[in-house]
């Protein structure tokens, strides 16, 4: 894993994409942030060199397919467009440009590639493939989940930063006055405080949606995962949710007391 070559390819490759679009250059951005977030997890739990790279390659590449999803479908909710964890998978190891950013990657060279090699490709298109699922598939081995869930902690922490700095209108579609009017969906407060990730099933509206974010961290899996959160201090100011409804005060307020309990813990 070169990793010169592969910031190389990535700013040539999201060169073709409009940086002016909010969206666009906020995914830029994340990518980065979660790639270094992926590093200093793998660190954290004493990965080799070798394992460390790879992890950081990882987080490069696991929201590639955001790009092209935005220019065809103008969104990133993926149940009004693409699945963009398969769609970004498939980019890379169906349609090839996977070579871009690892040239030893390319079909020509695959006979050619060690256990080793064969072992991280899988491991990079397997943790991209399940990084924004609600579980991760049952029966990987413990390597494989490892990849997996250092994917998914690293992409929430910084989820919980691009709530808070990019407008909420910009990442969900709507207007401000649907944002600070609507009402968390009682379904969505069991949920909560049932203490795991949010369906977006049952989600109904887009404060909903922020609810979603918070619960997040209900997921994290490394301690150094939940002082990263704590350090950044994005999920208290997440949770300080700005809305016009006296029913959202009230259901945020308990939500604040819920997670703060949560983390004392």
């Amino acid at each position: 894993m070169n990793r010169k070559h592969i910031l190389d390819a990535f700013a040539a490759y999201t060169k073709k994409y409009d940086a002016t679009d909010g969206k666009i250059k906020l995914k830029i951005d994340h990518t980065y942030r979660v790639a270094g977030f992926c590093e200093r997890i793998a660190k954290s739990i004493g990965l080799c060199e070798a394992d460390v790279d790879l992890a950081w390659t990882i987080g490069m590449l696991h929201d590639i397919g955001r790009f092209e999803q935005v220019k065809r479908y103008h969104t990133f909710i993926d149940s009004q467009s693409v699945d963009h964890a398969q769609f970004g998978a498939d980019l890379l190891f169906k349609e090839g440009l996977l070579a871009a950013f690892i040239p030893e990657a390319d079909e020509a060279s695959a006979k050619n590639h060690s256990p080793e090699q064969k072992e991280n490709l899988h491991l990079l298109e397997l943790a991209i493939r399940e990084h924004s699922n609600y579980r991760i598939k049952e029966g990987l081995s413990d390597r494989e989940t490892m990849f997996c869930n250092i994917i998914r902690d690293a992409d929430k922490i910084d989820i919980l930063r691009v709530n808070v700095e990019t407008p909420k209108e910009v990442i969900y579609n709507v207007t401000t006055e649907e944002l600070q009017s609507a009402k968390v969906a009682d379904a969505v407060m069991q949920s909560f405080f049932e203490e795991h990730c949010i369906l977006r099933s049952i989600r109904e509206s887009a404060v909903d949606n922020v609810v979603g974010h918070i619960s997040l961290v209900y997921e994290l899996v490394y301690p150094i995962s939940l002082k990263m959160v704590a350090e950044q201090g994005y999920l208290e100011q997440l949770m300080d949710f700005e809305t016009k409804n006296e029913v959202t005060k009230e259901q945020f307020q308990k939500i604040r007391e819920k997670m703060h309990r949560y983390l004392n813990q």
